[in-house]
């Protein structure tokens, strides 16, 4: 149990943080099922646009630290691939 004044209020701030997390995180694993059950439907042109619209939102969670970059840049090229062989 935090003690020290700097430690109650580190505390705090990490429940604030894992919070704010946690709903980024959740916005864009939304957005990657969009894509995936587009993907699982057959239709291209709605995997393209879940795809378009998927990308900036987990690039962002890597700016934001919920995602390392290397891992959203998997995810996108997965998809990315997924989506083209649906062609």
């Amino acid at each position: 149990m935090a003690n020290s004044p700097q430690a109650k209020k580190r505390a705090r701030q990490n429940e604030k943080r894992f919070a704010v997390n946690k709903a980024r995180r959740s916005r864009i694993r939304t957005y990657l099922r969009k894509v995936e059950e587009a993907i699982a439907s057959g239709d291209r042109e709605a995997a393209t646009a879940a795809l378009r619209a998927a990308e900036p939102e987990l690039m962002r969670g890597v700016t934001k630290g919920v995602f390392h970059k290397n891992t959203a840049s998997r995810k996108v090229s997965r998809l990315a691939a997924r989506v083209k062989a649906l062609g």
